[in-house]
């Protein structure tokens, strides 16, 4: 884990005044109204807030599904706030990897061919997406479930499935997004034990959540409110 900063250090993230608009009939909506963050590499970051605070506007925005109405997303150096559609896929395919609460996996594949989807998106020869995708799959314990499908799994396994996928292009950042919500508390503890080790051989992950127990494990908080960062425990 990374704590200490310096002048020098530079972020993988960095927002910049950032605002996301939206307009509700004859009302405007300022989701993010002003954020400002540096994310470095090696942080372990837990965002928080209720209901209606930011948070999803903020994952989109750091996972380059959405733009910014105003300021600058940089991601590891580069402005990417005005990018267009497509070039905004080929971040997310390069440098971000995503977990989600529903684990949005394809019921149709086994779980060796999940793990793969983006390998195939990026042009990995099969014989090479094979490899990484077993090593992923062991490293999450899958080993014997390999040829097993979605519905074959528990809530646990699938989010397991999912957690290797988006290892696949070895991601400059994770994004995470209430990735326990939908499993039962040791299957939730075992995912978040899985995420404490990725952070320990330094990966970069933030989780969006609404549980405090999850933020206790990070090294970071932020606590959203109102479209602005209320709190930063490293500020």
């Amino acid at each position: 884990m990374q704590d200490d900063r310096t002048s020098r250090a530079q972020p993988i993230i960095e927002l910049k005044g950032v605002e996301k608009h939206y307009q509700m009939g004859s009302f405007l909506v300022k989701a993010l109204n002003g954020v400002d963050l540096k994310v470095f590499s090696g942080d372990y970051i837990s965002i928080l807030g209720p209901s209606g605070c930011g948070k999803s506007t903020m994952l989109n925005i750091l996972g380059c599904l959405d733009q910014p109405t105003v300021g600058e997303y940089h991601l590891n150096g580069e402005d990417v706030s005005r990018l267009d559609d497509d070039s905004l896929s080929q971040v997310r395919g390069k440098r971000l990897g995503f977990i989600f609460q529903s684990y949005n996996l394809i019921q149709q594949l086994s779980v060796l061919e999940n793990i793969e989807v983006p390998l195939y998106y990026q042009g990995v020869s099969e014989k090479k997406s094979r490899v990484i995708a077993t090593e992923l799959a062991h490293q999450v314990g899958l080993e014997e479930r390999l040829d097993h499908r979605p519905t074959e799994l528990s809530g646990g396994q699938q989010q397991r499935v999912a957690i290797a996928r988006a290892l696949s292009n070895d991601p400059a950042v994770i994004l995470a997004d209430e990735a326990t919500g939908n499993l039962d508390s040791k299957s939730g503890a075992d995912i978040l034990k899985i995420f404490d080790e990725l952070n320990s051989h330094g990966k970069t992950l933030i989780m969006i959540t609404h549980d405090e127990g999850m933020a206790n494990r990070t090294n970071r908080t932020i606590r959203l409110k109102d479209g602005h960062i209320a709190y930063d425990s490293k500020a």
